[in-house]
């Protein structure tokens, strides 16, 4: 009996190691994430001519950045808020950007996130939503903002594994939506170090795992 429990805990932990070795390789991790990309970016420009706003949702701050005077967004934030700029150089549409606070001492990052905005790319936010803390809390509480202004249409800057989600939470709010997806996961070309286990794969792995789960809940609650 101990030889075989011993077995069967060897067995065990030999099959969570592959799982956390697959999970870990660029080319399954390209794949978790690329099944929850549903949108394509927003190349042509043209596409938001009848598009009242630009709404950029937020994800992450950094706590620690005294080259900056202290918070600043963090590199997922970061990286929406240059997609959004440049949406606004191309079409002079008006921004709103949404995100409360990530901890009770901080100041909301939807604050940040327009300061880094104007001072970091030269785009000033028109709408500043600094309470909300889940993606249903960006569209139930930016929603009443832009249709204070007659904007009904907007176009919705998130991350690509992001998007369905947010997505769906603005619909239900009675927002039409064009989905401007930024930092879409490439194909995975089969290479060998598609098949390498790294961290970062891992994490994104992760990511694509919660999220998944999260568009599931959010699917049943609606």
């Amino acid at each position: 009996m101990p030889w075989e429990w011993m077995a069967g805990v060897g067995a065990a932990l030999a099959a969570v190691g592959a799982l956390a070795w697959l999970f870990s390789t660029p080319f399954v991790a390209a794949h978790l994430t690329r099944r929850l990309e549903t949108s394509a970016s927003v190349l042509d420009p043209g596409a938001l001519s009848d598009v009242g706003a630009i709404v950029v949702l937020s994800a992450d701050v950094v706590h620690h950045a005294p080259e900056y005077g202290g918070e600043t967004v963090g590199p997922l934030t970061l990286e929406r808020l240059r997609y959004a700029a440049r949406l606004e150089r191309a079409t002079g549409l008006p921004v709103l950007v949404t995100g409360g606070r990530i901890s009770p001492w901080d100041p909301p990052l939807a604050e940040i996130m327009a300061r880094v905005l104007e001072e970091d790319f030269g785009v000033k936010a028109r709408w500043v939503e600094p309470e909300s803390r889940t993606t249903r809390d960006h569209a139930r509480l930016t929603a009443p903002i832009l249709r204070a202004h007659d904007v009904s249409r907007i176009c919705l800057v998130t991350h690509g594994h992001h998007m369905e989600r947010a997505q769906r939470a603005f619909e239900r709010e009675g927002l039409v939506v064009v989905a401007a997806p930024t930092r879409l996961t490439a194909r995975p070309r089969g290479l060998w170090r598609d098949f390498r286990p790294t961290v970062g794969a891992l994490h994104k792995s992760g990511t694509a795992g919660r999220e998944g789960l999260a568009g599931f809940v959010y699917r049943l609650r609606s």
